[in-house]
């Protein structure tokens, strides 16, 4: 450890001085030279690789780097159009194409890594930085499957270092006073939960295009594609429609179910489900023939997730997961034009004496009725996140200059790895309604039925519906490992 630490010293001293980072070889100027108050010395800095720079990747590292305790040292992206912004705003930041070249050449000059990329490539980047004592920050869903998320709760706690899952909302005062609420006893015991979105605002529950596209010059497909099969490029799939094709992306739930259902696992303190039952949407080809589309999500899904007693519960607590607009019944004690969670998005916790609600990223919490909330007096007694949502990026910079179990930080892989498994065991649910199914004449046919998963945590297996096991861990292309 000590041959380590002396390495990854003079690796950061290196790179201090290397053109890359000029400014950061400012910084070597002793402390009283520069006035003192505010001034950070390079160790006392973070050094973050990004991968995956554009889009929400761009917001990430500019949100670090507000921080004022991070600097931005290297940047990847397998597309040169996507990474141009963040490019322009750290030009001295040294960019790559392929994550693993600039983890292999540059990993001695760097902390941490950001990771923004699809779904399906998140546990193998992940992983990778973990195993060479990395902090990392990772986009929602922590992974694309049961598997990878089970793999990187179990990593961070053996490689000691710094995990941050990007579920802002878990920074936010809403989940603490909803759990200062609860402790308190103002809803009694919660038995019943609902979340509920608008998403998906891409294409689900279509066909796989048959049109072949060129690849543009700026992107390197092959590289993109990572651990899935490969296809094809197509027009439209790239920035941000992967997200409805199960060889990518994880559907509504995987965008927003991080946001929606921290709150029910914070104040619940819910880890593992037992069971899952799930039906999906249909989509209608044309007026006789009804669509199935197994490469796609659905376009709407009813997920039922049931959880076993926690310490905060006497019971055994039901969660309803709706997406594609469906919504549950308004609660009675919501007036007609007073608006359930934030309107398209919302979470409902249902207890023995009352109800309480909240908005996207467990924003905005209220009992109901509304107008209890102007008498509210409970003790605040779970600390706040300065910032709130946007403290989610300092706070984790913060705790990775702390070093490993120094500060908290509201989402680690611990807490963001179950609740990835949930909404991953959700999914397998909605892909087994969808499974197809055959008439005895062999005609396929649309099933839309619902189904019930029981499902074994220790071994990671549903018991009762083999096909669907096969999600539960993926095959990966031929070249690309996990490295467990």
């Amino acid at each position: 450890m000590k041959e380590e630490n002396q390495n990854k010293d003079a690796g950061r001293r290196a790179f201090i001085k290397s053109a890359a980072v000029a400014t950061a070889a400012f910084m070597i100027v002793p402390r009283h030279v520069l006035g003192g108050k505010g001034f950070l010395a390079p160790s006392d800095r973070l050094l973050i690789a990004g991968v995956g720079v554009g889009g929400k990747g761009e917001s990430d590292i500019a949100n670090f780097y507000k921080s004022g305790k991070a600097d931005i040292a290297f940047l990847c992206d397998v597309d040169t159009r996507r990474a141009a912004n963040s490019v322009k705003n750290f030009p001295k930041a040294k960019f790559y194409k392929d994550w693993r070249e600039m983890y292999d050449k540059e990993h001695k000059n760097f902390d941490a890594v950001s990771i923004s990329t699809p779904d399906h490539n998140h546990a193998i980047q992940t992983l990778a930085a973990m195993q060479l004592g990395k902090h990392v920050y990772v986009q929602k869903p922590l992974t694309h499957d049961i598997y990878e998320a089970r793999a990187l709760t179990a990593a961070a706690k053996k490689y000691k270092v710094v995990t941050q899952m990007g579920n802002q909302g878990a920074s936010n005062d809403g989940p603490r006073q909803m759990r200062e609420w609860y402790d308190a006893g103002l809803i009694g015991d919660v038995h019943t939960v609902y979340a509920w979105t608008d998403r998906p605002v891409w294409p689900q529950g279509i066909a796989w295009s048959e049109n072949k596209a060129d690849v543009p010059a700026e992107l390197d497909w092959d590289l993109w594609l990572g651990t899935a099969p490969y296809k094809d490029y197509v027009n439209k799939l790239v920035p941000f429609n992967w997200r409805g094709w199960w060889d990518y992306g994880t559907g509504a739930l995987g965008d927003m179910g991080c946001h929606l259902l921290e709150a029910p696992f914070s104040v619940l303190n819910l880890k593992y489900a037992s069971e899952v039952q799930a039906s999906v949407g249909s989509v209608y080809v044309d007026e006789f023939k009804r669509g199935y589309f197994p490469d796609s999500c659905p376009p709407s899904s009813h997920v039922t997730l049931k959880f076993p007693k926690t310490d905060k519960t006497k019971g055994d607590i039901t969660v309803h997961w709706m997406d594609g607009g469906i919504q549950p019944e308004r609660p009675e004690e919501l007036e007609a034009n007073e608006t359930f969670g934030d309107g398209g998005n919302g979470t409902l916790f249902i207890g023995t004496k009352g109800k309480m609600m909240s908005s996207t990223y467990s924003a905005n919490p209220r009992l109901l009725p509304l107008s209890k909330n102007k008498d509210i007096k409970v003790p605040e007694k779970f600390a706040r996140v300065k910032g709130g949502a946007d403290g989610h990026y300092g706070q984790w910079v913060e705790a990775s200059i702390a070093g490993y179990g120094k500060q908290q930080v509201s989402s680690p892989f611990e807490i963001a790895g179950p609740l990835t498994e949930a909404l991953l065991m959700a999914n397998l649910a909605i892909r087994g309604a969808d499974i197809q199914r055959k008439n005895s004449d062999g005609r396929a046919y649309f099933p839309g039925r619902n189904i019930k998963l029981l499902w074994d945590n220790a071994n990671m297996r549903v018991t009762n519906f083999d096909d669907v096991n096969q999600y539960v861990k993926r095959e990966y292309r031929k070249g690309w490992s996990l490295g467990v």
